[in-house]
């Protein structure tokens, strides 16, 4: 059975998840900046107006896939987001739905979680 976390411990995930979310938040400005060269490069009269052509087609499929990354990363820093909420309202470490301590064993692998094993796997 998982113990309450020392504020030592909180402190070293709430370093970790601070670091996470300063870097998601600079890979969401650079998809951003990538996704608008895109489409003001497709917009441009270098491009082939025929969307039905193979390179068009290939510039649909690569923009289509940064926005899918996007929005995992997006997903993910609203997770980091979410955890350094509840490391605020003092009850990180804990489950959201049972309250019983998550193992630190699991936090060191999802820092950002804050369902125990048996609830995230309900929770899907």
């Amino acid at each position: 059975m998982a113990r309450k976390l020392a504020k030592s411990t909180v402190n070293k995930f709430k370093k970790r998840l601070e670091e996470e979310k300063t870097r998601l938040e600079e890979l969401i400005e650079e998809y951003e900046r990538e996704l608008e060269v895109a489409r003001l490069t497709e917009s441009s009269s270098d491009r082939s107006p025929d969307p039905g052509n193979a390179e068009a087609s290939s510039m649909k499929l690569e923009y289509a896939k940064e926005l899918s990354i996007e929005q995992n990363t997006l997903d993910l820093l609203r997770k980091v987001e979410h955890a350094l909420d509840m490391v605020k309202a003092g009850k990180y470490g804990n489950c959201e739905i049972c309250g019983n301590p998550i193992p630190v064993e699991r936090l060191d692998v999802l820092p950002y979680t804050t369902l125990c094993v048996d609830d995230a796997a309900k929770a899907r």
